[in-house]
């Protein structure tokens, strides 16, 4: 049996991994999916002052609140920063961190950082005096490669269920104390396995910590939990 936390990207919820969760429960496995502050159920904690280390103490938190060791701790997209927040904390907690489409950033880096400026711009403008970045509208048109295999059902969900995502958990840079070595591994869904392992032998800075990691490719969009929910589950437990 295997200890999972998974925690969701932007503007999703726990309720992203359900189909993950109930695939890796049935194995046999002890699995956590964590809503974070300001999102999901949890929109109504939303708040200015929500940043990354209030994310990183929500994956802190569930963790030690629940006594778990050996957790093999799963970030997908923008859960990514706090996982590697977390790690960096309570390393004698961890087993492993799983990547899924995301990575851990340079120290000093935050994930608004990682935009382009016409990006930032368009974003900052969206946002406005607030301090919520809305969700995309999910539209395959519009974004066909990160939403592809979604199906009507599941871009309905996330039309439905999406909510905004606090701004300062995009802003706030991340910062690692104590730089403990924790093993790394790495689901590729947008990025083409080959792609990622030639940008990890070029040591490209969101890449670099993967090069003594297991390294696997998803071929789907961005959201394999609800795309691919199966393949993902079993990729999971394969790294475990």
């Amino acid at each position: 049996m295997t200890t999972f936390v998974l925690v969701p990207g932007f503007w999703l919820g726990a309720w992203a991994w359900q189909d993950v969760t109930t695939a890796l429960s049935d194995a046999g496995h002890d699995v956590h999916p964590l809503t974070l502050t300001g999102v999901g159920e949890r929109a109504h904690l939303a708040t200015p002052e929500v940043d990354l280390d209030t994310h990183t103490d929500d994956v802190v938190r569930l963790i030690e609140e629940h006594d778990l060791h050996n957790v093999v701790l799963v970030g997908h997209s923008g859960g990514g920063m706090p996982v590697t927040q977390a790690a960096d904390r309570i390393p004698e907690r961890i087993a492993q961190v799983v990547y899924v489409d995301s990575g851990p950033l340079p120290d000093g880096m935050s994930q608004f950082d990682t935009n382009e400026p016409a990006e930032q711009e368009r974003l900052r403008t969206l946002i406005g005096d607030g301090h919520l970045i809305p969700p995309p509208p999910w539209d395959p048109a519009a974004d066909p490669v990160n939403l592809a295999g979604l199906d009507e059902e599941a871009l309905a969900t996330l039309r439905s269920r999406a909510t905004p995502h606090p701004l300062g958990a995009a802003t706030q840079p991340v910062r690692r104390k104590r730089h403990a070595k924790v093993r790394n591994a790495l689901v590729a869904c947008v990025i083409p396995l080959d792609q990622v392992r030639e940008m990890i032998a070029q040591g490209h800075p969101f890449f670099t910590e993967f090069q003594d990691g297991e390294v696997r490719g998803l071929s789907t969009g961005h959201w394999p939990m609800l795309s691919e929910p199966a393949a993902l589950a079993s990729l999971l437990a394969d790294l475990a």
